[in-house]
């Protein structure tokens, strides 16, 4: 996994959420923006794949991951991340 690799997946992520902001703004279906909700979180999760596997690579290069640097993935987006972010477009029901 490359740095540009990592990068284009958060690329996408973002993308596919201004997207998704956008639609809803322009009122889109409810199905729309459902469907493309549910892209953005393949990509959220994507993109924390592509993250981790970064991460694993650099650490073997500097010769192991330390202890206290383990789940401090400060640009992963986790599951609160997910939540604020969901939290930010009010779906029309």
């Amino acid at each position: 996994m490359t740095l540009q690799e990592l990068e284009c997946a958060e690329k996408n992520m973002q993308q596919q959420w201004h997207d998704l902001v956008m639609a809803e703004q322009r009122g889109e279906a409810l199905d729309v923006l459902e469907q493309m909700y549910d892209t953005y979180i393949l990509l959220a999760e994507e993109y924390n794949r592509c993250s981790e596997a970064f991460e694993h690579e650099q650490d073997g290069k500097r010769g192991g991951r330390s202890a206290g640097k383990r789940g401090s993935n400060k640009r992963g987006y986790g599951s609160s991340d997910k939540d604020k972010e969901k939290d930010r477009v009010r779906l029309a029901s």
